[in-house]
């Protein structure tokens, strides 16, 4: 199926032909177009170009206005003010162009690949070894998946990786309380454990270990040679590193599968992957002069860093007792990606907090010339996940929230919201406990997703699941809606009649409609996925509009407009379903 160009795009290319051929002097001419409250679009860029040409903006503007070809795009179009164009559609276009997204038989609406397309590494959703996933790990998760599903859909070829697996002093400790009580990783009974019960016994492991480590200095002593034994390799060691990983790995993937997201046994390669360059990367930086001895650690330092004394603040890439930092991970990753993966873009999904951190890794990377004008990284940097009171999230003990207990309780509340509604609609018990969980991790992802991600957001669950404002249920719920009437409809299928008048409202749906692709263009662009909720948002809004002020299955409508109109609900669903799907959100059919 073919790509089809918005309405947008078109006009574009018309009025920039309609430059070229009126004002053969200006060159190639951008007209400027954006959408206005005059018209469906103003053009701009006539005053600019008067400047240039030391013309009248006016009397240029008539001169491109008569040089525009006739035809079914532009209905209206008028001079304004200094030299604004007014443009105003015809309805013919609209609908035809909306009719060739809907004839899409691949369920992209029409939406063309992206020019291009390279390969992205996305780092997203890290959580630690043999600990619980608390609200803190929610973005990267949620942020990162979304990103991943819009790249894919752009024509983007997406390697996921989740930083799972880091060996610092605690895994000292934990395998050496294993080896000296090799019975508390066991599963009783020998049976499948699941996600809560190997938490369970990761914790208990965790606060037995933690207990003596600050009690017997002599097994602190031994949990300090276990960590070099694990950084050295040993097969013992290693071996049971990676029991711990197992284990977590059973309750990660409980979490995942909570919050809907699917992450794979391959795509999980934490600090130990990159165990094997970590020397080479030190070696590399040090001959090549990108760090330097200081202190007897090896460092990067830069001019534009320094500390509160106004000294630098060099990068640690290697530690004065050998060991090494994070920096020296995380620079053996970009190597890895870059050289081994072919990535053209490395995208990290990680917390503000660490922004210094990854500017300087990124700053020297470019200098080792492991980054370039051909492969770019960026830090898709989020705020943190607040309560009520604007203070970071935690319980009224003080501890840091888990993240399955808020999973949990937004599916109660969301459940609670169906049932109210379930037996005017018809629901079964089970398509109530469904779409409970639908509705419930639909309102944890969009409330998250619909905030910019560099701002901090509150974590309220009163207003996450409400019917009415900016959330996910308003828009599952403008979706099942028009599958409710596309049902009720019967025989009479959607069908596009281009001969047709449109009301304001179906003109303002008919545009907004086609601006799906453009929209999932610039979110890919630049990484900001809140951009795609507003669009959805505004689309049920303008859907809503509709469904008041035009009467879809009215017996008082001649046949075309009612075809007509189920056209328009029936695109209006498929692009909800589309744009849904690639934030990480069901739409359920019935609600």
């Amino acid at each position: 199926m073919a790509s089809v160009n918005s309405l947008a795009s078109t006009l574009q290319q018309q009025l920039a032909d309609a430059l070229t051929a009126a004002l053969p002097d200006a060159g190639t001419a951008d007209p400027l177009l954006r959408r206005s409250d005059r018209a469906d679009f103003q053009a701009n860029g006539i005053l600019a170009l008067a400047k240039k040409l030391k013309g009248n903006p006016r009397e240029l503007a008539s001169q491109v206005t008569a040089a525009i070809p006739a035809g079914d795009l532009i209905k209206e179009i008028e001079v304004s003010g200094p030299g604004f164009l007014n443009i105003t559609l015809s309805d013919k276009a609209i609908i035809e162009t909306l009719a060739a997204r809907a004839a899409d038989d691949e369920g992209r609406l029409g939406v063309p690949y992206g020019q291009n397309a390279g390969t992205t590494v996305v780092d997203y959703a890290q959580p630690n070894v043999a600990k619980e996933m608390h609200v803190g790990h929610l973005r990267s998760a949620v942020i990162g998946a979304a990103m991943v599903e819009v790249l894919e859909f752009t024509g983007e070829t997406v390697v996921r990786r989740h930083h799972i697996g880091d060996w610092g002093t605690q895994f000292g400790m934990l395998i050496q309380y294993l080896i000296e009580h090799p019975q508390e990783l066991d599963h009783r009974g020998g049976e499948e454990q699941d996600g809560e019960a190997a938490m369970s016994s990761l914790n208990r492991l965790y606060k037995a270990s933690r207990a003596l480590f600050d009690s017997d200095e002599e097994f602190k002593a031994r949990s300090r040679d276990r960590v070099v034994a694990l950084q050295a390799g040993d097969e013992e060691t290693v071996a049971l590193w990676q029991r711990f990983v197992d284990e977590s790995k059973i309750y990660f993937y409980s979490v995942f599968n909570k919050l809907d997201m699917e992450i794979r046994d391959p795509d999980i390669v934490g600090e130990s992957g990159y165990n094997d360059m970590l020397e080479e990367t030190c070696r590399i930086l040090e001959e090549t002069g990108v760090a330097v001895r200081s202190e007897g650690a090896l460092c990067v330092f830069f001019d534009d860093v320094k500390g509160p004394d106004g000294n630098p603040v060099p990068l640690i890439v290697k530690k004065t007792n050998g060991g090494y930092g994070y920096a020296a991970t995380d620079l053996s990753a970009i190597r890895d990606r870059v050289q081994n993966l072919k990535a053209s873009t490395l995208l990290y999904v990680v917390d503000a907090r660490q922004s210094l951190h990854f500017k300087m890794v990124f700053e020297t990377a470019r200098r080792a010339g492991w980054l370039n004008e051909d492969v770019k990284a960026h830090q898709l940097a989020f705020g943190t996940v607040l309560g009520k009171d604007g203070k970071p999230f935690k319980t009224r003990e003080g501890e840091t929230v888990r993240l399955v207990d808020l999973l949990d309780e937004a599916i109660e509340r969301a459940t609670a919201v169906v049932r109210e509604k379930a037996e005017k609609v018809g629901l079964t018990e089970q398509e109530i406990v469904e779409n409970g969980e639908y509705v419930g991790i639909g309102a944890v992802k969009y409330a998250d997703l619909s905030t910019s991600a560099v701002r901090d957001y509150k974590f309220d669950l009163d207003q996450m699941v409400s019917l009415n404002g900016d959330t996910s249920v308003y828009l599952q719920y403008a979706y099942a809606r028009i599958k409710s009437i596309l049902r009720k409809a019967g025989e009479i299928r959607p069908v596009a009649h281009p001969e047709l008048e449109l009301a304001p409202a179906e003109r303002a749906l008919g545009l907004h409609l086609d601006q799906f692709g453009e929209n999932l263009a610039e979110v890919a662009s630049t990484y900001e996925p809140h951009k795609l909720a507003a669009y959805l948002y505004q689309l049920a809004s303008h859907y809503t509009t509709f469904y008041d002020q035009c009467h879809v299955l009215s017996d008082d409508n001649p046949a075309e407009v009612v075809e007509n109109r189920l056209f328009l609900c029936d695109l209006t669903a498929r692009t909800l379903h589309r744009g849904m799907a690639l934030l990480g959100i069901r739409t359920p059919e019935r609600l």
